[in-house]
């Protein structure tokens, strides 16, 4: 809203505006929350204008009050003279490029202990104390120079280069030559007082030489006075904390309580005045002279510079790039300004705060460092705003002492009021209608306070105002879950809150993640054009061709596949990979569908009548449920996004559904091979869909809705909606295949890629087309393996047979490496690894003639005069077709 505009609008109205804002963005949200699949009670959110979140975070704030947590006091806070209001840390941003106009300065010293140093006493009247700041607007409200008393100090006397005459132009181009001439004109102290550490640097930056005349330690300069370079009165050299340091400007620190959080606590410390002359606009008030009206970032920044040089206290200008806090709504800079205020007293429940943020888990681990770090070095929480729209400070004020009236009874009674009208309440309502009964009689005497409360108060009451405050859920809460800026917004406004009324931390687990930049790494702008918006992912853009619209799934699985701790990438391109990777994993699951058309429940194979293969196949499907289980109990997304890929889209698709092809179309249709392979599909298909569906819950509802057959709960009911089947239980039959079969069929996959290298050189060398054209001869060194080798090369169960794994006609295992010349194949190779021995693989064309109907090779085809192009598995599944015995599965 226009500023302009803004002035016009009365308290009530500013904050009808606000309220309907806040609600359409809300429903903004809601739609776009419910478009990404999110789960939400998005008929009954919690929002913290409502009467009912209000009066809670009302009744914290209270508590806090009657704990004597909350004071209120004049001390310096960040302001906004944008906003006119008083700003928390987490209500900053830190923009890069900031430029301030930093300058050193002469302050002359007036007066010398006796217990000064020799040097300091010898040359005094002439020593000035050099100073550096970045904000010369704040150099009215200077009250002392700090020192560091470990630091060692130099009386230098000031000479000007060897050749003089050099024309010598500062950065922002004003004459530096300025500190030589005031010399030479007698306008300047001669001797200076400056760090030791830094002597070097300030002669290089001032062209001028710096000869030491005596060296101290900082404390030596306690209690030295001088004269405000811009007003006629004394102020004094005080020992500041390890804040002053050598890293840059003279060791020596200009110090103005009203406007700095170290300036302050030195100035408690000595008692000095706590001068803020700058009104809430961030003007010069009268208080301030000369500069009254003037801007203090602008005209009046310039006006004191501009007096310093007429006064003969301009060393240098400068121009100094820094990091410089700005107001995150209007992205205009702030200032320190001691005003009024009221504080939550930190060091009140610091320890307990820091005791609870070692009780909680932090995801990632150095969450809890950063979180710590904060909560030991921050300083009270101003919570107090100069704006209409929030929650109102409940407190009303004598009109005549200016004293606060906030007790247990005032506060439980505008409570009571606001849980059933609103906060709006404190604006139409009167004094005498807001105080209870036993102040009505004095309301004449009171006023109600214009003070609303922090934004981050508002949020950090969530747990109170939704976790404690709704049926059916339970505090502490298992997880916060944000952006890892919020170490210093909600996580902590959440755990002060917390601990201050409760002693305890709000939360069990706190997850942070990184921002988002593009897909080159960059931070996300709209000047850069490359913002990413969620919905033209999901439903796409203008132009489908150049932004094709990718759906929810395919967002809520890039999501899935990146490692949150650090800031993530996304673009067209990888948003193109991942819908690559959605579209094979959703051919997986309408592969198990389409093979399940005719399965049943009970045509299940009883686990101890199915074949190895498909034993196999199930004890990797139970770790593959089990570890993502415990990535999602870690939340580590990304791992069940690779477990998916690897196991659901590779050694799925490439080994177990490629082998199963066979027995699924080629077997009889009630055959028991066909049959035990369904029962291993279904319990696939049951497993997959439910395991993907926090991540996919769009294509898992898909699938659910299609499938082939009821799925009945442990309690007997249908689970019509993927959510409702719950978490896939594991058959503990399934991880029973015992260990040496584990190993076993690890070696055979193993094996069974080598042969396919051989088989790619048989089909490159016009040898054979499919694979099914080719014999394959084995031989292992390895005697174990050699006999598991030859086991499945004799009578038994097909769906185990080397040639049905290895997708060729035949396989036969050589007893010697002495049988590999008589083998006659085209196509050898060798290989050899640890626990396998030496592998001989050989490839011919297959024995026998093709079946027309399994494309297998085989001498019986042309046996049967009925069907002279089958061979004896499909003549006997085209004749026969005998219904087998099935068993129930347990």
């Amino acid at each position: 809203m226009d500023p302009e505009a803004r002035k016009d609008l009365t308290p009530l109205k500013l904050r009808k505006k606000a309220a309907e804002f806040a609600k359409k963005t809300v429903n903004l949200q809601r739609r776009s929350f419910k478009r990404y699949g999110v789960w939400g009670d998005w008929d009954n959110p919690y929002l913290t204008l409502a009467p009912e979140y209000e009066a809670a975070q009302i009744e914290v704030f209270g508590q806090m009050v009657l704990l004597g947590h909350i004071y209120r006091g004049r001390k310096p806070v960040h302001w906004s003279p944008s906003s006119r209001t008083a700003l928390a840390e987490a209500e900053l941003e830190y923009p890069e490029g900031h430029t301030s106009k930093s300058v050193y300065a002469v302050f002359k010293l007036v007066n010398v202990p006796e217990t000064s140093p020799n040097v300091l006493k010898d040359l005094f009247p002439n020593v000035g104390l050099a100073i550096w700041t970045t904000t010369p607007w704040t150099i009215p409200g200077n009250a002392a120079v700090a020192v560091n008393e470990q630091l060692r100090y130099a009386v230098v006397e000031v000479h000007p280069y060897v050749h003089e005459a050099e024309e010598i132009v500062s950065t922002t181009g004003r004459d530096q030559s300025n500190l030589v001439s005031a010399l030479k004109n007698g306008q300047r102290d001669q001797f200076l007082v400056v760090a030791e550490d830094l002597i070097s640097t300030l002669q290089s930056k001032w062209r001028v030489n710096l000869q030491v005349k005596g060296t101290f330690l900082g404390s030596a300069l306690e209690y030295c006075r001088y004269i405000h370079p811009l007003e006629n009165r004394e102020c004094p050299v005080v020992l500041g904390g390890d804040y002053i340091t050598t890293e840059s400007g003279t060791g020596l620190v200009h110090t103005a309580p009203g406007h700095g959080l170290e300036d302050f606590s030195t100035g408690m410390k000595y008692g000095l005045p706590v001068l803020s002359p700058v009104d809430d606009g961030g003007s010069f008030t009268e208080e301030a002279g000369q500069f009254a009206a003037l801007d203090v970032l602008g005209d009046g920044n310039t006006a004191v510079v501009k007096a310093l040089d007429e006064s003969w206290s301009l060393i240098m200008e400068e121009a100094y790039k820094h990091k410089y806090p700005y107001d995150w709504r209007t992205k205009k800079p702030t200032i320190f300004r001691a005003t009024e205020q009221w504080f939550a007293s930190v060091e009140g429940f610091r320890r307990g705060a820091l005791h609870a943020i070692k009780q909680v888990k932090w995801i990632p681990s150095q969450g809890e460092n950063r979180i710590t770090s904060m909560i030991d070095s921050r300083s009270d929480w101003c919570i107090s705003r100069q704006r209409t729209w929030g929650v109102p400070i409940p407190v009303f004020y004598h009109v005549d002492s200016g004293e606060p009236l906030m007790n247990e009874e005032t506060i439980a009674h505008v409570k009571s009021i606001v849980a059933q009208k609103g906060s709006d309440a404190w604006w139409y309502m009167n004094t005498e209608e807001l105080l209870p009964e036993k102040y009505r009689g004095e309301a004449g005497k009171y006023k109600k306070g214009t003070d609303t409360m922090d934004v981050w108060f508002d949020s950090g009451s969530s747990w109170a105002a939704v976790v404690k405050g709704r049926e059916g859920l339970f505090w502490p809460s298992d997880l916060y879950l944000e952006g890892s800026d919020q170490h210093r917004g909600w996580f902590q406004s959440s755990l002060l809150t917390s601990i201050a009324t409760t002693g305890r931390a709000p939360y069990k687990s706190v997850l942070t993640h990184g921002f988002v930049l593009d897909e080159r790494g960059h931070k996300m702008s709209k000047s850069l054009g490359n913002v990413i918006d969620p919905w033209i992912v999901i439903e796409g853009g203008k132009n489908q061709k150049e932004a094709p619209g990718y759906g929810a799934d395919v967002l809520r699985l890039w999501v899935s596949s990146v490692d949150y701790t650090s800031d993530v990438m996304i673009g067209p391109q990888i948003l193109k990979q991942m819908s690559e990777t959605y579209r094979k994993l959703r051919g997986t699951l309408r592969y198990l569908l389409s093979n399940l058309h005719d399965w049943k429940p009970e045509s299940a194979i009883m686990y101890k009548d199915l074949p190895l293969i498909d034993k196999h196949a199930l004890f990797q499907l139970a770790n593959v449920i089990n570890s993502i289980k415990e990535s999602f109990e870690c939340y580590q997304f990304y791992k069940i996004f690779q477990i998916i890929q690897r196991f659901v889209i590779v050694d799925l698709s490439n080994f177990y559904f490629d082998v199963a092809k066979d027995r699924l179309y080629v077997g009889g249709k009630n055959s028991q091979t066909r049959r035990s392979c369904q029962t291993v599909l279904a319990a696939h298909l049951l497993c997959i869909v439910r395991a993907i569906a926090p991540i996919l819950p769009h294509m898992a509802e898909d699938s659910w809705q299609h499938l082939p057959f009821p799925y009945s709960r442990e309690d007997g009911s249908l689970a019509e909606f993927v959510f409702e089947a719950q978490w896939p239980r594991i058959n503990e039959d399934w991880l029973s295949l015992a260990k040496e079969e584990v190993e076993f069929w690890t070696k055979a996959l193993e094996v069974r890629t080598e042969v396919n290298k051989i088989l790619e050189m048989a089909r490159a060398g016009k040898l054979i087309g499919a694979s099914l054209d080719a014999k394959v001869y084995l031989y292992s060194s390895d005697p174990n393996l050699q006999r598991r080798f030859r086991e499945m090369s004799l009578p038994g169960d097909d769906a185990d047979k080397l040639h049905r794994i290895f997708i060729t006609s035949q396989v036969e295992v050589l007893p010697s490496m002495d049988h590999t010349s008589s083998t006659g194949a085209a196509f050898t190779g060798a290989y050899s690894a640890a626990g396998m021995g030496d592998l001989w693989i050989g490839v011919s064309r297959a024995d026998g003639s093709k079946c027309e109907r399994c494309w297998n090779y085989s001498q019986v085809v042309g046996s049967f005069v009925d069907h002279p192009t089958l061979c004896e598995r499909c003549y006997k599944v085209i004749t026969l077709e005998a219904t087998p015995n099935i068993a129930v599965a347990a």
